[in-house]
């Protein structure tokens, strides 16, 4: 979860909006419909234990259709867009750092050697992102903590509420922030994708769910409101790199430009992360439909690597051929759509099926499952008022896996 959104979204928001509590607010709801959506989440995944994430879950509720769909969806967009977007970011942290090397060229680099380091052993591939999500936590920890006790300055923003605060909330541009933060915190229900390769997944996919997400939830609020204190919103916004920025404010240059190396370090995880839970998605399809039969082909360890190779191909697709902005707004809309039709499957797979086994349910039904919806559905419907071209190609992007799914339809041999 912790990656690109965080470290680079922050910069987008303060050009429409200077105002610290409203910017933290930001974060804590995006944090609630993050958890909200963990939770929903948690109970399909102990009711319908199985790797695949969306395309299992609404294969099983709606339609193989759907979950062609969703499939569709994650192996063009859901996955390999966010990589090659925390690919980018990292390329630009690392430049900014000091080397004089194109983003793009050291973008490259990592998707290539990380999906090398994935397509090798289950030892191998869990130990590359269990290390860097431990130096990601203990870098942003570090790194807060520091940045509070050495900045040379008074507190850069005000975190009192005024009259002009509270009108933001309402606002159209406090949606269209909010686009950008549901994105950061994109990557809550990786979990579910890996569900059959966890130990006892009824059991422990609610706590991983639930717990990593509060986390998260945490660190961000830490960090934006660390970054908000330490250095002046000007110099911050509309810039990419605000995690240097903040840096340099409070450590000098030298030390600003090795902690934009740390924190560029850190990006790895996420670009792991993606890498290892994507390709289970390709890897179900393949099991599913006998013309994709080579997507399920596994090395002698079981890890899918047709599936693994081409989502990193498809990331280096979208690295070298889109924007930064372009394949954020338009991945982040099409995620969201798919986890939308998700957790209201919660409710048809209740009404569907109330006597299946559900080891878990989700807290406060149905609550809960209604923030996440509300959140993101009024997401979803500014994207399609302000940003009507990435509308559409999301649109697109979602009608051609329909169209793809009738022309294998006939070839396809389904276990719903």
């Amino acid at each position: 979860m912790i990656g690109t959104g965080v470290f680079t979204s922050l910069g987008f928001q303060l050009i429409d909006i200077q105002s610290a509590p409203v910017i933290m607010m930001l974060w804590l709801i995006g944090g609630l419909s993050a958890l909200c959506g963990a939770l929903s989440y948690a109970e399909l995944g102990a009711a319908l234990p199985r790797s695949g994430g969306e395309y299992h879950f609404l294969t099983e509720i709606y339609h193989p259709c759907a979950g062609f769909i969703s499939g569709w969806v994650s192996a063009t967009v859901g996955f390999a867009a966010p990589t090659a977007l925390a690919a980018l970011t990292f390329g630009s942290y690392l430049n900014s750092s000091g080397l004089e090397v194109n983003p793009a060229w050291l973008a490259t680099a990592a998707i290539i050697a990380l999906t090398v380091a994935h397509c090798s052993t289950h030892r191998h591939s869990g130990g590359t992102q269990t290390l860097f999500t431990v130096l990601k936590l203990t870098l942003i920890v570090v790194f807060s903590l520091a940045a509070l006790t050495f900045s040379p300055m008074e507190r850069q923003a005000t975190f009192t509420w005024n009259t002009e605060d509270a009108t933001l909330l309402g606002s159209g541009t406090f949606a269209i922030s909010l686009i950008y933060v549901t994105y950061a915190y994109s990557g809550w229900n990786a979990a579910t994708y890996i569900s059959s390769e966890l130990a006892a997944p009824q059991r422990s996919l609610p706590l991983v769910l639930g717990v990593s997400t509060m986390l998260v939830t945490a660190l961000y609020c830490l960090l934006n409101f660390v970054f908000l204190t330490v250095a002046p919103m000007d110099a911050m916004a509309g810039k990419v790199e605000v995690g240097v920025i903040a840096a340099e404010v409070v450590f000098g240059k030298t030390i600003g430009t090795a902690m934009g190396l740390l924190l560029a370090l850190l990006l790895i995880s996420t670009i792991s992360a993606m890498i290892l839970a994507g390709p289970r998605v390709l890897h179900r399809i393949g099991q599913d439909y006998p013309r994709f039969a080579r997507l399920a082909r596994e090395n002698h360890d079981g890890i899918p690597v047709t599936a693994i190779l081409l989502q990193s191909v498809t990331a280096l697709l979208f690295l070298w051929t889109a924007s930064f902005e372009q394949i954020l707004v338009f991945s982040g809309a099409t995620m969201a759509l798919n986890t939308f039709a998700t957790v209201l499957g919660l409710f048809v797979l209740r009404w569907q099926r109330p006597q299946l086994s559900r080891p878990f349910r989700v807290t406060l039904y149905p609550i809960t499952p209604l923030i996440f919806l509300t959140v993101t559905g009024c997401t979803l419907a500014y994207i399609v008022v302000q940003r009507p071209i990435e509308a559409l190609i999301s649109i697109a992007i979602v009608a051609s896996g329909g169209l793809f799914y009738w022309l294998v339809k006939p070839h396809a041999s389904m276990n719903p």
